[in-house]
């Protein structure tokens, strides 16, 4: 087994135990990134020098430990180390770059590293690059004016999702082992799906998002539903980095810890399965319905209990994504200036339509007694997931509606139109159903399920209640254990 089909656990593991050595391991995916990543252009940031020499230093570790040299204090081996790995380019580490691709931000250094960065390298991870995202990580695509570009592995004419797109890509292909990326709508979840990895969007408050841009630099707020969370080609990486980066942020860690539940599920017998499978306010093109019914028949042909019907109690989609997308557009709308938030404002009064341009400035522009109102509502929902998780173990849905689609760079995201099943669709879409589990703070884990007709990947979202995070893992690698027996495909790069 080559390098980049190991776990990045397993990798940490031979190279503590001396199968190999860390330098052995970086050399191996620089040589990857030096052949593949010029046509994904998924990492965009590069230190490759600084990778090597911590490499190096890591093998020295391993050597004094096994000398008996080592302390605790001085040379205690983390169950990362050695291993590399990239970062999504939203995420802040002292003295790199962190411009979340937006202009303004181009010459910005971080004079900080984020919590979530500081834990993975206190683990023992060596961070070799950051990977490409959209300006101010706003889209489901990945492009911006720095950095240019991101393309899918499976087909570099098309797009590998975003804002995690570089991340997803990077991983498919094998220039990673693991990733860090970030969920706000479907940041995570979407690029994993369109790229044929893991990816999992955290319970809200899970992992700390301080150092993350946007908001601000330097700000130290809790920005509303987003998330970050572990992306990669193993499941294990995923429970093990959930391990490691769970936990409160530096205020809060003298007075209480996370103690995530273990996951309670043994088989796919007698799972109780809710499928949201369709939905005529967001409709899903059938290759997506394909992916989802991959899923559906694998489960209960494994003694599952499907039920197509449930949801929880008088929640329709549309309801789910006004409350969604009103509280998403308040919380991006916090980092304008007060002259674009005046103009916003202006719109929210005046205009008489419904589109989402219209949706966006109402949001943003709410008062703190309406944001207040809409907290209470979703309060309301998060309290039906509740009742409605005590009926299901999980709810199988959508990832996004559409497949893998070309670059669509020319007009703003709020003036594109996709095809789906042969119509048109409005392009904001692609956040509905990734609003589902994002509004209500839930858990939702995006699983690889096989391939379109046309080769690309086909991926389904499971949703659990909070805090549930290892029993979704655990009820992904039991699918998984059908659905990729040999691990999960690369793409023919």
């Amino acid at each position: 087994m080559q390098f980049h089909e190991m776990s990045a656990f397993a990798l940490a593991q031979g190279i503590r135990q001396r199968q190999f050595t860390a330098v052995e391991v970086l050399e191996h995916f620089l040589d990857r990134i030096e052949r593949y990543n010029p046509d994904l252009n998924a990492i965009v940031v590069l230190r490759a020098d600084d990778a090597r020499r911590q490499a190096e230093a890591a093998d020295a570790a391993v050597e004094r430990v096994d000398k008996g040299d080592g302390s605790v204090g001085g040379d205690a081996l983390g169950p990362l180390h050695g291993v590399p790995m990239t970062i999504k380019e939203t995420f802040e580490i002292k003295g790199w770059p962190t411009t979340a691709g937006y202009a303004k931000f181009k010459d910005y250094i971080s004079p900080r590293t984020a919590p979530a960065v500081e834990r993975l390298q206190a683990a023992g991870a060596i961070v070799l690059g950051k990977t490409n995202v959209p300006e101010l990580a706003g889209d489901l695509q990945t492009f911006n004016s720095i950095y240019g570009t991101t393309a899918n592995p499976w087909d570099t004419r098309l797009t590998p999702g975003g804002s995690s797109g570089g991340a997803a890509a990077a991983l498919a292909a094998g220039l990673v082992p693991m990733e860090l990326g970030s969920d706000i709508g479907g940041s995570i979840r979407t690029p994993a799906a369109f790229c044929g990895v893991y990816g999992l969007k955290a319970t809200y408050g899970v992992i700390p998002t301080r150092g993350h841009i946007p908001g601000p630099p330097g700000s130290r707020g809790k920005r509303d539903i987003g998330v970050a969370g572990p992306m990669g080609r193993h499941l294990d990486d995923l429970e093990r980095a959930l391990d490691l980066l769970a936990g409160p942020d530096e205020a809060e860690a003298p007075a209480w810890r996370i103690d995530l539940p273990q996951a309670q599920t043994e088989t796919l017998a007698g799972l109780k399965v809710a499928a949201w499978l369709d939905d005529a306010f967001c409709p899903v093109d059938a290759s997506v319905e394909k992916g989802l019914r991959i899923a559906v028949d694998l489960l209960r042909e494994r003694g599952a209990t499907i039920d197509e019907a449930a949801r929880p109690d008088d929640l329709t989609l549309e309801q789910n994504h006004r409350l969604y997308y009103s509280l998403l557009a308040a919380t991006m709308g916090a980092g304008l200036n007060t002259n674009t938030l005046e103009k916003l404002a202006a719109v929210a009064r005046d205009s008489e339509n419904d589109d989402y341009r219209t949706r966006f400035a109402r949001g943003a522009s709410l008062t703190h007694t309406d944001w207040m109102r809409q907290d209470e509502e979703r309060a309301q929902l998060q309290h039906r997931w509740v009742q409605f998780f005590e009926r299901f173990d999980v709810m199988i849905c959508p990832v996004v509606n559409t497949p893998p689609f070309p670059h669509d760079q020319d007009a703003p995201a709020m003036e594109r139109v996709l095809t789906i099943n042969g119509q048109p669709q409005v392009y904001m879409d692609v956040t509905v159903w990734a609003g589902i589990a994002a509004i209500a703070g839930l858990p939702a884990l995006s699983l690889p399920v096989g391939f379109s007709d046309e080769g690309l990947p086909l991926a389904v979202q499971l949703i659990g209640p909070a805090y549930s995070e290892r029993n979704l893992i655990q009820i992904a690698r039991l699918m998984s254990h059908h659905l990729h027996p040999e691990g999960l495909t690369f793409p023919p790069l």
